[in-house]
């Protein structure tokens, strides 16, 4: 039945998350509240794993989650799940798009599909930013206005910001090389879940 569950969930977010892997993230927190297969905080881990290792996003957190949830059967499960819409749609879409690509109702619907996957996309980076930056359990159980802020998570960010925008011959370098460095911050500075 789980993998039924893995299938269906992610089969609905895969229909619905328009804009690519980023735009699943706000799914999956709602995902995570429905089902309790995995914590916020496993799910920024997951968004940290997904962005640096090869293949989309969203295919990525489906077999992580699928996985943790039921092993491998579950990783194949979730994943098919998210992708079976897309190849459908896809599929649906090639056989009549060659018919209409200059129908301007099909024009109106792709240009206007474009500010809901932009505000699925900003909703997915400000709840990364809400859980990588601010302590808001730590806060809302009674701690100070500091308590909210994970100064050194933030500063992580600053110097990585700074390091990669303003830094010429770091700028060259490979995103691959920042985010090792910031595992081993993470590990040596002792960062929550480290």
């Amino acid at each position: 039945m789980i993998y039924l569950r893995l299938f269906f969930e992610f089969f609905k977010t895969g229909l619905f998350a328009v804009g690519g892997g980023m735009a699943t993230i706000p799914f999956l927190y709602d995902l995570s509240d429905k089902t309790g297969w995995f914590t916020y905080d496993k799910l920024a881990d997951m968004i940290a794993v997904s962005e640096s290792t090869p293949g989309p996003i969203g295919v990525n957190m489906a077999t992580f989650v699928g996985f943790t949830t039921a092993g491998i059967p579950g990783a194949i499960c979730a994943t098919l799940g998210l992708i079976t819409p897309s190849v459908i749609i896809i599929l649906i879409i090639a056989r009549f798009l060659a018919n209409f690509n200059d129908n301007k109702y099909v024009k109106s619907a792709f240009y206007t599909i474009r500010p809901a996957s932009t505000a699925l996309i900003a909703a997915a980076g400000v709840l990364v930013l809400k859980i990588s930056l601010l302590n808001v359990d730590t806060f809302q159980q009674g701690g100070g206005i500091l308590s909210l802020f994970d100064f050194k998570a933030i500063i992580l960010a600053v110097i990585v910001y700074v390091l990669t925008n303003f830094v010429k011959p770091l700028k060259k370098l490979h995103p691959v090389v920042f985010i090792a460095l910031s595992a081993v911050a993470g590990i040596v500075f002792k960062f929550a879940g480290a």
